[in-house]
């Protein structure tokens, strides 16, 4: 499908509501549509050579609710992916992001966001202007602090594993819906985990194994006692 047609095409599925998009090597036009059905509206836009998404497409579809570039090469992202104002799930993960768009805070109906396997070196202080997003994954990335804006954070589930993590602000207690915290294989010093992260915060399961302390030191915190409480009472509820 040549490039005009593309346009033409992109016009006319302006209600699509789920779209991927991944690195395909070879081919002789930069990208194609694939994979079409016209029942649940799904549609795959598959890249066919080495290159970035194209800003104008991405921009079209307006009505999207996921949107998936997971596994390119992406080390910017367009800034026509901010006019997605109803998008929900945003899987950006395996790519060679070190920031986020400035204006990446009008993604206002975000709910999902993964960035798994990305160079991002610290919290992008943008997410703090998501009021609807539930989940963060920043796993496999580089920070190295939990520092910027994180008492703004309006999150459920924070995911940053494997990262290089060495300080955590105690202002990470005030997230007021943080419940799941997840730290494991950090560099991590006992001393450097806030402990009203027991004792103050909404955060019922704390996983922070592969640090630089044995897990029998944290139980011997002052508060671990009220995590434990709160952490009991969850998998009450969910049992």
């Amino acid at each position: 499908m040549g490039n005009s047609a593309l346009r033409a095409h992109v016009e006319t599925r302006r209600k699509l509501v789920s779209f991927s998009l991944r690195t395909r090597g070879g081919g002789a036009v930069p990208f194609r549509v694939t994979e079409a059905d016209e029942q649940s509206q799904d549609h795959r836009l598959i890249q066919q050579q080495d290159r970035e998404p194209a800003a104008l497409i991405i921009g079209k579809f307006t009505l999207l609710k996921s949107l998936s570039l997971n596994n390119n090469k992406l080390t910017v992202l367009p800034g026509e992916l901010c006019n997605l104002k109803k998008l929900e799930t945003l899987s950006l993960n395996n790519n060679h992001l070190r920031e986020l768009p400035s204006t990446f805070g009008q993604l206002s109906a975000l709910k999902t966001l993964s960035l798994s396997g990305n160079q991002l070196r610290a919290l992008p202080p943008q997410l703090c202007n998501l009021q609807h997003l539930d989940v963060i994954e920043l796993n496999l990335n580089q920070n190295q602090s939990v520092e910027i804006g994180i008492c703004k954070l309006t999150v459920c589930v924070l995911y940053l594993q494997s990262n290089a993590i060495s300080q955590i602000s105690v202002k990470i207690s005030c997230c007021p819906r943080l419940k799941v915290l997840r730290l494991e294989e950090n560099c991590l010093e006992l001393s450097m985990l806030p402990q009203s992260i027991l004792s103050d915060s909404q955060i019922c399961l704390l996983a922070v194994e592969g640090n630089l302390f044995e897990i029998k030191k944290l139980r011997e915190l002052e508060g671990y006692d009220k995590y434990m409480e709160r952490f009991t009472a969850t998998k009450k509820k969910f049992a």
